[in-house]
């Protein structure tokens, strides 16, 4: 990049019309820089491709290869200097023509352009964008002083160069190709809005929209700062994984934005939270300080929007990108019950928000297609239609507002055998009494005095509580770089840890000891330790640990997830971790989208809805009668369906329900019978439902129906006879239309057939006495 020397990061420029996306370049104002570049570059392709085709062949005989008879391996020129992009002018006194000798070898030009004599103009032209490119980045070599960008220029422009000597297709050679981390930054965005603020009215909601298009918009055109100068900013980072990330941006992302042979992406498409990570901090203080700035020239309109909510919107994403357990960054984020996924896209969208009647025709498909599974439902097709068997999301609402109040919940006692293990221990980390650090020696790095401390009582507490153990193998674990402890702190001394070693390229992490101290045994220490554990190693992407459990050990992995039943591929173990005689080998996978060290919390709170709910059921059906006087006349028996309650209670118990089960397989077989075929015919509007959807047919049909139901299934659920009642037969039917109209537009000919079908087997139903008419 020809001015893009010694840029700092950032510098976007804040327009009229609000956050303007900053040109790469020098300062990273709009127009200069690489902006200029290209813009030079394709009023420079412009009059070479209106060029007479002598021109055009002149111009590319200095980078083909020699074809001339004999052993010629020519390549073309290979001066220092390759010749400047000839002017509309044809009296130009340095113009090459295709009878002077090549300069590398005795050939004339015309020689090293004999292939391209029946070549159509189209290809011509491509080939000549080819050369404008090569040119730039040759220039850019030359003035690049940053050794990283230097190389990666050079690369490209090899790329390039042999592009053209091939005639092909410049493909950038890579391990990994395009997106490199899903979810993709503009995904993990779009979760973020709809994790945060589906709640909220169309007209917010569309501000919010704009803010995160706005943000979206700075990330595709933000300059990089080069791996040397975020090392001198940030020398404790992840070095190596930034260089991979620039180098990956420059070839992929900001390099095709002036040399356009070569192809282009948007950074949000193909980057994910990595290196949205590394850019965030700086790019937020820089976008905000700018926008402070400039804030005289922004529009009345723009100016609240930039100058109150922008910052808003930063801090709440700030907090999801850097926590390590926020769901947005979770490839199964599923969209919440209050709305559909909102589409943020990217790239050639304009800076404002469209008006919410654009979005409805946007986000409406045509009528007759199925859903694409990138389309959401529309706002007002959310409120889904009531199934059988389902709660009440207003009972739902109700309830989780009294689990949140914590006077609702009282604190299980401690002593309660209802109690989690770790609640205790849990409790203590809240109010300080314990610490968890995770630990271990380095050789490159002055010791620090406190952990080395700590590792020798890291030492001494596995030595005592596993005596069968060499103290000598476990202290040169301990203190081995390779093993890392997580150590259990009280009162500033070490009560307990986990030390284990991480094989990230196998995808595993080896527990090799794990121990408390015995007089502080019994408080849930253990399974707390192992939450933080998985939690930290969730963080680092790996799900699966191994470990060899002797007879007294066995007992405490398996309380915490443990099984004999090992996930892990054996090549993938076996001369990785050491054997241990008279052990067993147990492993355990973790579920990223699980918070350990809540989870007890979580799940108390689930038994607390339940009960909730149960309770609230049992109020409505539960009723008292009065006792019976009338043994107080003298009556010494009575019939006992006479009893009041008794009679209400064997209508539940032998009703219709319990009907003989021939009898209500028949009745049930008839009506199925009657919804498939109609007058010895298909039943015109049954044909959507008759087998299951198909993924070919519907993509993303199972990622948005959760439980898919069709006719041929209840079929077979009938024949095994899985209907042991006529709720269940009434529920499954009932599924079917509900996800047709979850799934697909109220103007499709599948919503229509679903309502038209269901109102036939309703009708049915009826005639059976299965429901009162």
């Amino acid at each position: 990049m020809a001015d893009s020397a010694g840029i700092q990061q950032g510098s976007p420029a804040i327009g009229a019309a609000g956050l303007v996306p900053a040109a790469p370049g020098a300062g990273g104002t709009e127009g200069s820089g690489a902006a200029r570049g290209s813009a030079r570059i394709a009023v420079k392709k412009a009059q070479l491709r209106s060029s007479p085709r002598p021109k055009k062949l002149e111009k590319l005989g200095v980078y083909s290869s020699c074809k001339a008879e004999g052993a010629c391996k020519c390549n073309g020129w290979k001066s220092q200097n390759p010749p400047p992009t000839p002017p509309q002018t044809e009296q130009q006194s340095n113009a090459v023509n295709l009878q002077e000798p090549c300069r590398s070898c005795s050939h004339t030009l015309g020689d090293h352009v004999t292939h391209l004599e029946n070549v159509s103009e189209e290809e011509m032209n491509r080939l000549l964008g080819i050369v404008l490119d090569v040119e730039y980045l040759y220039t850019c070599i030359h003035k690049e002083e940053d050794a990283d960008t230097k190389q990666v220029y050079f690369s490209l422009f090899k790329l390039l160069r042999k592009s053209i000597l091939q005639m092909g297709k410049p493909m950038l050679e890579a391990q990994e190709s395009p997106p490199f981390e899903k979810p993709s930054i503009e995904q993990g965005v779009n979760n973020f809005v709809q994790y945060k603020f589906s709640h909220l009215p169309s007209k917010e909601r569309q501000t919010i929209m704009e803010l995160a298009k706005m943000f979206l918009n700075q990330i595709n055109y933000w300059q990089l700062e080069t791996p040397s100068q975020r090392r001198q900013r940030v020398p404790n980072d992840d070095a190596a994984g930034y260089k991979v990330n620039y180098t990956r941006w420059l070839c992929y992302c900001n390099v095709p934005q002036f040399c356009d042979s070569l192809p282009r992406y948007e950074t949000t498409q193909i980057f994910g939270r990595t290196l949205l990570r590394s850019v965030f901090t700086v790019m937020r203080k820089q976008l905000l300080e700018q926008a402070r700035q400039e804030k005289d020239k922004l529009p009345p309109e723009k100016r609240t929007l930039i100058l109150t909510h922008f910052p808003k919107f930063l801090s709440m994403l700030e907090e999801e990108v850097y926590s390590h357990n926020s769901p947005i960054w979770s490839q199964d984020f599923l969209a919440g019950a209050a709305g559909g996924q909102i589409p943020i896209h990217t790239g050639d969208t304009p800076s404002h928000a469209p008006s919410p009647k654009q979005l409805s025709s946007v986000y409406t498909p045509p009528a007759g297609e199925k859903r694409k599974p990138s389309e959401p439902l529309p706002h007002e097709e959310n409120k889904r239609p009531r199934v059988v068997g389902d709660i009440p999301m207003d009972l739902i609402n109700e309830v989780m507002a009294t689990i949140t109040d914590p006077a609702a919940i009282p604190e299980t006692s401690l002593l309660s055998a209802h109690s989690a293990r770790d609640e205790a221990a849990r409790l203590e980390e809240r109010r300080g009494v314990i610490e968890f650090h995770v630990i271990g020696n380095s050789l490159n790095q002055k010791p620090n005095k406190r952990i080395l401390m700590w590792l020798v009582g890291l030492q001494n507490v596995f030595s005592h509580q596993l005596p069968r153990m060499p103290k000598e193998y476990i202290t040169r674990l301990v203190f081995d770089p390779k093993h890392k402890t997580l150590s259990l702190i009280k009162d500033g001394r070490v009560i307990g840890g986990i030390c284990f070693r991480m094989f990230p390229s196998q995808g595993f992490t080896e527990i090799v000891f794990c121990a408390v101290t015995s007089n502080e045994q019994v408080k849930g220490y253990g399974t707390h330790l192992m939450n933080h554990l998985k939690e930290y190693h969730i963080k680092h992407e790996i799900l699966n640990f191994l470990t060899y459990a002797d007879e007294y050990a066995i007992g405490y992995f398996k309380k915490q997830g443990f099984s004999k039943d090992i996930k892990v591929p054996k090549s993938k173990y076996v001369g990785y971790i050491k054997d241990y005689e008279g052990a067993t080998l147990m492993g355990c996978e973790l579920n990223p989208s699980i918070p350990y060290t809540e989870f007890s919390v979580i799940i108390k709170k689930q038994k607390e809805i339940i009960k909730k709910l149960i309770e609230r059921k049992q109020a409505q059906i539960r009723k008292v009668y009065p006792g019976l006087s009338c043994f107080k006349d003298g009556v010494r028996q009575i019939p006992i369906e006479s009893i009041p309650g008794i009679r209400m209670l064997f209508f539940f118990s032998v009703g219709k329900e319990l009907k003989d089960p021939d009898q209500l397989y028949s009745t049930l077989k008839t009506i199925l019978q009657h919804v498939k075929v109609r007058d010895r015919h298909s039943h015109q509007n049954a044909w959507p439902f008759m087998e299951p959807v198909k993924k070919t047919e519907a993509p993303g049909y199972y990622q948005v129906i959760r439980f898919p139901m069709d006719l041929k299934t209840m079929s077979e659920r009938l024949k095994s006879r899985y209907y042991t009642t006529r709720k269940l037969f009434m529920a499954d039917m009932q599924r079917i239309f509900t996800n047709c109209r979850e799934y697909n537009p109220p103007e499709s000919e599948y919503y229509k057939c679903a309502n038209l079908l269901e109102k036939f087997f309703y009708t049915k139903i009826k005639e059976a006495g299965l429901i009162e008419k």
